[in-house]
This record gives structure tokens, sequence and C-alpha cells, in this order.
């Protein structure tokens, strides 16, 4: 089974070893010890991967520590699946209730900037008939 150092694992993810050290203090990664050299397995390494996927959907370090925590070999990971397809619910209708509250902005922004498009053509209209 392979390992990896510290910087091996940040090289191949594209992470700095601080995140990794920071995820290893949130107890989401428990790496072997050899002497003051941490040595991470396979496992650490796709616990690591599917934090980052969580984090690319939005998904809070909380939501990523249960759903890895639900993993279980031994029982498959239904559980694990279910959770997170309910996690993905939630966070689409965020996103959707997301985009109708920019929507929503941008409607307001647009009536603001014609108000005072319509605002700056009266001021102009005064100071042609007033110079």
């Amino acid at each position: 089974m392979p390992t990896y150092s510290i910087s091996e694992l940040a090289r191949e993810l594209d992470i700095t070893t601080r995140a990794i050290r920071f995820y290893e203090e949130q107890s989401m990664l428990s790496p072997e010890r050899r002497g003051q050299e941490r040595i991470y397995s396979s496992k650490d390494k796709v616990t690591l991967k599917l934090i980052l996927r969580g984090k690319r959907i939005g998904f809070s370090l909380a939501e990523c520590k249960e759903l890895i925590e639900l993993y279980d070999p031994g029982q498959g990971n239904r559980k694990q699946l279910q959770t997170f397809m309910s996690k993905i619910a939630e966070r689409r209708a965020q996103l959707e209730q997301q985009l109708l509250d920019i929507q929503q902005m941008q409607l307001e922004l647009d009536t603001a900037e014609e108000r005072c498009q319509l605002a700056m053509a009266e001021l102009d209209k005064k100071q042609t008939v007033n110079p």
C-alpha cells in the first residue's frame, strides 16, 4: 500500500502542507508518525480528495467530516451516499435561492440606474435652459 509524505501529498493534490496539517488538527486525517515525520496512507489521500471535492461544491468542513465519518467499508456506503444526496439537494436549494436573490438585486440595480439616468437628464435639461 503506497504511503506519502506531507510534501508529496500536498504536491499531488495541489494544496499547502499547512492545509493538510489543519485537516489533521480537525481530526479528519490521522497519519502515522515516524519520529517527527508524518506518513500518510492511501485512505488519507482519499479523505483529502473528498474534503477538497466537498469544499468545491460548497459544503462546510463539518459537513465534509460528517460524510467521511459515515463511510463504513463493512456495511457498504449506502448511508453515506444517502446523506450525500440529501446534502446535495440542500446545497442545490441554497444555490437556487441565491440565484433568485441575485436576479432580484439585478432588477433593483436596473431600476436605480434608470432613476439616476433620468435625474441626470433632468439636471442637464435645467442647465441648458438656465446656463
